[in-house]
């Protein structure tokens, strides 16, 4: 399982006074397993890439080969692309519907021509794997649940389609701590016991620090970095130059400079920062 994209354009209203480039010659590839975090300031593209990840959107030029299939080629079905790959708009609770919550999880097998008789099931494992019970909130109206448990069922209703891959549009945006963790701990579960390929935006840098394996940094409409965690992240100035904030813990050096304090690292998890202060103040390599 991988995912390549190679040299992806793509214009909004072309040939008209308002036609805006979204994107720039985007370049990128996943592999089996990996968790890709995608950051960039708003209008910088990240959205209408997604889209072009799952068909809802297809490029000028480029290509986008997911296990081996082109799914930009000519004549490839839709349907056959959203049963790889599957897409979470932000606040996806807004887009539940259905009276029950089970009805609403099986509307997606159901057009996806999943035979009835393995649709409960369906429905019960993908409860489950957001960590929610079947027999507890099966047959209650998902409007009566909580912010985070919506959520979790409008994302479970993605996961029921069984897809290869899973994009997630900032997963945790407007929750209270409580359901952003739980939101989380419910994505490294999906993770674990799915071992395919994992994409979600955030504006918060320590939840792509804690849960990426690659960084995807956007800025208007290009890819401006890609890479491993520490790689990105290391990459204070760059990330600053585009109005995007870094990892907590690494922040805390630009702090400490503008203070005086002026120490050499590109620690960027809580463990590194504490080595290189205890280094400073011990006397160690990582001072000036």
């Amino acid at each position: 399982m991988s995912i390549q994209v190679e040299n992806i354009f793509h214009t909004y209203n072309k040939g008209n006074p308002d036609e805006k480039v979204a994107l720039r010659d985007v370049s990128f590839n996943i592999e089996d397993g990996e968790i890709l975090g995608v950051i960039g300031h708003t209008g910088s593209g990240k959205s209408t890439m997604l889209q072009h990840l799952n068909g809802l959107l297809k490029p000028d030029s480029g290509r986008i080969v997911i296990s081996g299939t082109e799914i930009t080629a000519q004549g490839i079905k839709l349907t056959e692309i959203r049963k790889r790959v599957g897409l979470v708009f932000q606040y996806p609770e807004y887009q539940l519907f259905e009276e029950t919550v089970a009805k609403d999880i099986a509307f997606g097998p159901k057009n996806l021509g999943v035979k009835a008789e393995e649709i409960e099931k369906t429905v019960r494992e993908s409860l489950e794997m957001v960590g929610l019970s079947y027999d507890e909130l099966s047959e209650r109206s998902p409007f009566e649940l909580s912010g985070g448990q919506k959520r979790r069922v409008a994302i479970a209703g993605v996961i029921a389609m069984k897809p290869d891959v899973l994009i997630l549009d900032e997963p945790t945006s407007g929750l209270d701590p409580f359901a952003h963790r739980e939101v989380l701990n419910m994505i490294r579960k999906i993770h674990r016991e799915s071992s395919g390929i994992i994409i979600f935006v955030s504006h918060n840098m320590r939840d792509i620090a804690a849960m990426s394996d690659k960084v995807l940094v956007m800025d208007r409409g290009s890819v401006l970095a890609f890479g491993k965690v520490d790689e990105i992240f290391k990459q204070r100035k760059m990330l600053r130059n585009v109005g995007l904030s870094t990892t907590p813990a690494a922040a805390l050096f630009d702090k400490l400079e503008d203070r005086g304090v002026k120490i050499r690292s590109d620690a960027v998890h809580i463990d590194e920062v504490e080595e290189a202060i205890y280094n400073y103040m011990t006397g160690g390599e990582n001072f000036d």
